[in-house]
């Protein structure tokens, strides 16, 4: 009589052995499908001169902008952000500490980079002042006290997920500083953690339309009515996609994201490339003071400079109409702006940089004698306190970030943001992958962030000799020009 523990693994063994046996042939013969397959069509020349092998090629170019920022680029080499720019953020973020050791490893040659210029006797810290809250729209019936320099700048709950929009909007409560809600309007996660919120109008006008699409002063009303809500801001155009309104996929729209919105479920949310009712500069100052009146708080707008000639027009009118008459704020978006999902030709070539458009907007606003009235908001790949200092420098008031909170909160840059697939549960709405993010946790590492960034802002100022950030102008920094030579800002763009 045979051995029972001896059958079994026999049995075992033959039942296993014939199971890969027909694994292997199925494996084979779905080969050998898949190469005459490739072999005989005609839409794929790689496909049809390596049957099967060629099929790689897609596989490893999909694999590739996952696997390049950890195994082949450099700490300064990947676009749009680098490993050391992310690096710091993440440092920042997890409040680890964000010294280095043996040297820079940025080549201090490449046209664009920024030098602080130290003075001989740096302030001292008994001698520092915090940065001092700045009021924006004195003249309004609730003018807004904005207590921090660098706050979070607009991305819409639609294009974030729910526990990102919680997450950012509890860590700007322990941050001290406003979030911009994007324009897919205020959202419960905006509101359900007390913080400061800058309503943002696109032209779509999600959240105060009327069924034609305009604006809807009752539902206005209704917005500024929320105590949270503390300005409005009319969105012309961004700096990912310039001339171009929008994009929210269809899978993105869901119920509570339609009624949001006040648009139809399950359908893509296009906004038009630009207000149907503002085309002029008339139209736009008009708009500013119907929004104004309405809600009582401050209005701006928000742009990306392309043109500049009509800013002489822009300037005239409001010199015309009365100093009430202009936008309590400016918010100038840069070309190398990136959230939200865009058309290359927008996203690559349209629309002029920060470093150009900044000076450029300060300089007519003070050669018109408006520059007292107007807060300037800087925003566009501002992450790091290098560009966020030298923003300062050119004139800005205050400096916004989307895609630097985005890194406090985990993103890995996995090119994800319009396909609803992304890694880290920021930019879908799939519940297995929103999983990945804990509001609490992750709210606290939004309010290091802020914090390390407020810090290190300071420190560059005191190094220039200023007490505070809001001291340092032109003077304080230089940018590298072809040829690897450094001009003083004040010198590359000089004020009256």
């Amino acid at each position: 009589m045979s051995d029972p523990v001896s059958s079994f693994a026999i049995n075992f063994v033959a039942i296993f052995g014939g199971v890969l046996l027909l694994l292997l042939v199925s494996v084979l013969v779905l080969a050998l499908v898949i190469y005459q397959l490739d072999k005989h069509q005609t839409h794929h020349a790689i496909r049809r001169n390596y049957p099967l092998v060629g099929r790689f090629r897609y596989w490893f170019e999909h694999l590739g902008e996952f696997l390049r920022q950890y195994f082949f680029a450099m700490d300064r080499e990947e676009m749009p952000f680098n490993r050391a720019q992310r690096s710091w953020v993440y440092r920042a973020a997890k409040n680890l500490d964000n010294t280095v050791a043996f040297g820079s490893s940025r080549d201090l040659r490449v046209p664009g980079t920024y030098y602080f210029l130290n003075c001989p006797f740096p302030t001292l810290k008994e001698d520092a002042a915090p940065s001092r809250p700045l009021v924006i729209g004195a003249g309004c019936r609730q003018p807004y006290r904005a207590a921090s320099f660098f706050n979070i700048s607009g991305m819409s709950y639609g294009a974030l997920s729910r526990v990102a929009v919680e997450s950012l909007a509890a860590g700007a409560r322990q941050a001290g500083c406003w979030m911009n809600t994007g324009e897919g309007g205020v959202s419960p996660f905006h509101l359900q953690a007390g913080c400061d919120i800058v309503y943002q109008i696109g032209t779509a006008k999600y959240g105060v339309r009327d069924e034609e699409g305009l604006l809807c002063d009752a539902k206005l009303r209704e917005k500024a009515a929320l105590e949270q809500v503390k300005m409005f801001e009319i969105k012309l155009s961004q700096g990912a996609k310039p001339g171009k309104g929008g994009i929210l996929p269809a899978e993105k729209v869901s119920a509570e994201i339609a009624a949001i919105r006040g648009i139809p479920e399950g359908q893509a949310s296009i906004s038009p490339n630009r207000h149907p009712d503002i085309a002029s500069i008339d139209d736009l100052l008009d708009m500013l003071m119907r929004v104004r009146e309405v809600s009582g708080k401050p209005c701006g707008f928000k742009l990306v400079l392309g043109t500049t000639d009509w800013l002489d027009e822009f300037c005239a009118a409001i010199i015309r109409r009365g100093a009430e008459s202009a936008p309590d704020f400016i918010t100038l978006d840069s070309s190398d702006g990136g959230t939200g999902a865009a058309p290359m030709p927008l996203m690559d070539s349209v629309g002029l940089p920060l470093k150009e458009s900044l000076p450029l907007l300060v300089n007519k606003l003070q050669a018109n004698g408006l520059r007292d009235r107007i807060r300037i908001v800087a925003s566009g790949k501002l992450i790091n306190p290098t560009d966020v200092a030298a923003a300062i420098c050119m004139g800005a008031d205050f400096v916004v970030s989307a895609r630097g909170f985005m890194f406090s909160l985990g993103c890995i840059q996995a090119l994800q943001c319009n396909k609803n697939t992304c890694p880290t549960g920021i930019t879908t709405h799939q519940p297995e992958l929103q999983r990945g993010l804990v509001a609490a946790d992750k709210a606290q590492r939004v309010a290091s962030y802020h914090q390390h960034i407020v810090h290190e802002v300071e420190m560059i100022a005191h190094s220039c000799g200023v007490t505070e950030p809001r001291g340092l102008d032109r003077q304080h920094a230089a940018i590298v020009l072809e040829g690897g030579r450094s001009v003083p800002l004040n010198i590359l763009y000089p004020q009256d």
